[in-house]
């Protein structure tokens, strides 16, 4: 079979399991709870290596502190790693989101840029968090969102044979239509917690088994 044709194949599985993925969850949305793009950029580089519903039950009174860039960017640094130490790593989490902050007020006019270059030049986001930011906030869709989950069930589906995240989101860019890049992760995202865990995956009650090479079904 030709790279081509093999290609060809496997944009037409991605494309089913996507039809899939929004008939099981037709509802699925980002959970981080945030009222401006400022308080969404935030909260997801809080949510690094911790839950979201970790971060939403931090982000109500850090907010409440601190609703604004200019807020954040004046904060005492110390309130800042007290308000957020339940998310974990939290002395490099409040310098980060400080340091963002403060180069959003001052180059940016207190405003979230809305072009993926600028975005990952701010403390603490790399393409991950600015794809997850510009497509919520903004419906600007630059490129796919790899977190853990989409990262271990796009491996696991077959769609890619990377193990990095950038060429993962590459493939998976060539793969899928752009204004399904951002809920193609979302959904994937959902499946990994319900069905597709690292460690024991449900293959008996998933309905993307057939069109999964990694799944074990008992006959």
């Amino acid at each position: 079979m030709s790279i081509t044709r093999k290609w060809s194949a496997k944009q037409q599985r991605a494309l089913e399991i996507l039809i899939r993925l929004k008939r099981l969850y037709p509802d699925a949305h980002c959970t981080l709870n945030y009222d401006t793009p400022v308080q969404l950029l935030v909260a997801t580089i809080l949510s690094a290596q911790c839950t979201d519903e970790r971060v939403n039950q931090v982000t109500p009174e850090l907010f409440r502190q601190f609703p604004n860039a200019r807020a954040i960017a004046q904060a005492d640094i110390e309130v800042l790693e007290a308000l957020v130490r339940p998310t974990g790593f939290y002395r490099n989490k409040a310098k980060n989101i400080q340091g963002a902050c403060r180069m959003i007020v001052a180059e940016f006019g207190g405003q979230i840029p809305r072009r993926i270059e600028l975005l990952i030049k701010l403390p603490g986001v790399a393409r991950k968090t600015a794809n997850v930011v510009l497509a919520n906030a903004f419906d600007i869709h630059e490129g796919v969102t790899v977190d853990t989950h989409v990262k271990r069930l796009t491996q696991r589906l077959g769609l890619t044979e990377h193990s990095d995240p950038i060429r993962i989101e590459r493939d998976l860019m060539r793969l899928l239509p752009m204004e399904d890049w951002e809920n193609w992760s979302i959904r994937l995202i959902y499946h990994g917690r319900a069905i597709c865990q690292a460690k024991k995956p449900k293959c008996d009650a998933c309905l993307l088994a057939d069109l999964c090479p990694s799944a074990r079904i008992e006959g």
